[in-house]
Order: structure tokens, then sequence, then C-alpha cells
């Protein structure tokens, strides 16, 4: 299957390449070109042409997560330094497809680790948040899964993870509660202790910026 370039822009210095398989944005789109005629649309009017192709584009990157290997992005940037206190990185967006619906769950995370012998590039926590998330995925799975790469890559003495998001499968449909925020939380080693899970919790919810 070859790849295709979508598109390139070029703003302020920042150039963005949008690649795709073609045979499988072919093939999803055919599925969802047949889905607009179940739903009662007629696919061949002119809003309607491009949508199946668009569709399959943006589930290809909003999935693409499950070509990325989190560990191997940590490993990338890691460094040997003697420093044992709190990393934190709060206020990571986060944007993911919850399973069971398909529809988008979105938010924050806030992230700490403790060094143990090894830090790693502050970018690099950001794009494991990612890579979890441009899967399908529910917020509990991927809070775990983001505290387990951590630990598992870094081997610090802690990690702790707390996600709050809004799901869109709880605002448009079902229970229809448009202001409710589901908060998850994980937590390893240090971070099992009271006095550093609440340092930890302190600075999250403090505006030091």
């Amino acid at each position: 299957m070859s790849n295709h370039i979508d598109h390139l822009d070029e703003e302020d210095g920042y150039i963005k390449i949008d690649r795709y398989n073609e045979g499988k944005i072919a093939s999803v789109a055919s599925h969802y070109k047949d889905i607009l005629g179940k739903l009662g649309e007629d696919p061949e009017r002119e809003g309607l042409v491009k949508t199946p192709e668009r569709v399959a584009k943006a589930l290809q990157y909003l999935t693409h997560g499950y070509n990325l290997n989190p560990s191997e992005i940590l490993r990338s940037a890691m460094f040997k330094e003697d420093y044992s206190q709190m990393v934190v990185v709060k206020d990571i967006e986060v944007f993911s497809m919850c399973e069971h619906h398909m529809l988008p769950f979105f938010g924050k995370a806030h992230i700490a680790y403790i060094p143990n012998g090894h830090i790693v590039g502050l970018s690099k926590i950001p794009r494991i948040v990612d890579a979890f998330a441009r899967r399908l995925q529910v917020q509990e799975r991927l809070t775990n899964e983001i505290r387990d790469c951590i630990q598992e890559t870094l081997m610090p003495a802690g990690v702790a993870v707390v996600i709050e998001c809004k799901h869109l499968c709880m605002a448009m449909r079902g229970i229809q509660k448009q202001n409710s925020v589901t908060t998850t939380s994980a937590f390893t080693g240090e971070f099992a202790k009271d006095k550093t899970r609440a340092e930890f919790l302190r600075l999250i919810t403090a505006n030091l910026h």
C-alpha cells in the first residue's frame, strides 16, 4: 500500500505534511459511502461526494497511535542525570475516541515522575500521551497505559497520572450531561504515599504560570 501526501501547509515556519495509506483510505471510504445511504442520505449530492474520503482520512489520523511505539519515543530522549525530585508536566491536551461509540473525549492530562538515574526530554511525555490517545480508548485504560509505559521504560521512583476529560458520548447521547467531567488517576512507587501524592495534586492545581 502506498502512502499519499495529502497537503503541505507552511505558516510561521512550520510545515505540516499529512500522509495517508491510499489503500486503507479507499476501503474505509467505500464503507462510509454505504453508511450515508443507509442513514437516508444521498452520498452523491454535492456536499457529501467527498465526505467518505474525508472521514476515512480523519479516522486514520485519529487512530495513528497504533503505528507508534510509546516506549521507543521515551527511549529516544533518555538521559542520565543526578536529579531525584518530582518532575511535573501538567495541562497536556488530550484528544481521543471512545471505543464504545467512536465519539470523542477530550481534556487534559497531568503527569509526574520521580527520576531514579534517568530523566526524559520533556516533549516526549506529551508525545506518549498522544501515542496512546490516538487509538480507540477508554479513559481508564489510557490512564494506566501512560503510567505503565513511563514506569517500565524509565524505571523511576514513582509515576503519577491524572486525566480529566469530557465525553461526547455522555454529552450528545444517552444521559446528555454536557458539563460532566470524568477524572481518572494512576500511581506507582513513591506516589502511593499520601505526602508525595498530595504534593503532586497541589502542584497540578496551583496556578504557577
